[in-house]
Order: C-alpha cells, then structure tokens, then sequence
C-alpha cells in the first residue's frame, strides 16, 4: 500500500478547491503544467511521485496567501476516508492556515512537511 502525501501549490493548470489525484510524473505535467516561478509546490509533488508516494495536489492560486484555496481544501482532506500520511503545506506561515491543517495531521495522525523558512515566518509571526 502506497504512502498518500497531500501538497499544496501553485501550477500552471488545473481546478482549484479540486484534489488531483496523482501517481506517476506524466500525470503531473498533464493536469498541472508546468511551475510558476519561485513556486515550490511542483518541486515537492516530482519528489513525492520518485519517492513512490501516491499524491493528493490541491492548485493554490498564491502559495502561503491564498486562504481560501487552502481551507477549502484542508476541509475536504478532513472528510477523505483514505489515510493521509503527511501534508505539504510550501511557502505556508500564516497562523490560521496552520491551525487548520493541525486539525487535518491529527485526525490522519500525519507528518506535518514544511521548510526552515516557513517554520521562522510562523514563529516570528505577531499573530
């Protein structure tokens, strides 16, 4: 059985508030095109497919401000029956975004995946 890793990112294409389902690289440039620039999400998502994780990739239209997208998509991970074995959130140190996705890793007892910079700009944070 394959690990389920749930991204967040930005891409070139694809529904937003929408998981995509993905399992192999040729099905990650067809539904979400390529990086946009200084974005992360994608670079995440090519490790997670070569490292044989299953993927679950919601488009983000900013990654780290687009709430919206974000909550949205942590609410459907909080209804998804299949496990969750960690949560992608690049570019992310808003303090609500990360509180709801508390919610998500507890109820999956999942990993929590972020950058040293994000963890400084949550920690830092005046919120």
């Amino acid at each position: 059985m394959r690990q389920v890793v749930a991204l967040f990112g930005e891409a070139e294409k694809g529904a937003f508030k929408t998981p995509h389902i993905l399992k192999a690289l040729p099905q990650l440039v067809d539904q979400l095109g390529n990086p946009p620039k200084e974005s992360e999400g994608l670079f995440f998502a090519v490790q997670a497919i070569l490292y044989e994780r299953e993927l679950i990739y919601f488009r983000v239209a900013e990654e780290g401000f687009s709430k919206i997208d974000y909550l949205a998509g942590l609410k459907i991970l909080q209804n998804k029956p299949k496990k969750i074995n960690a949560l992608c959130l690049p570019g992310v140190g808003d303090a609500e975004i990360l509180e709801a996705s508390h919610i998500v890793c507890r109820m999956h007892r999942s990993f929590l995946i972020t950058s040293q910079k994000d963890l400084y700009d949550y920690l830092t944070s005046k919120d």
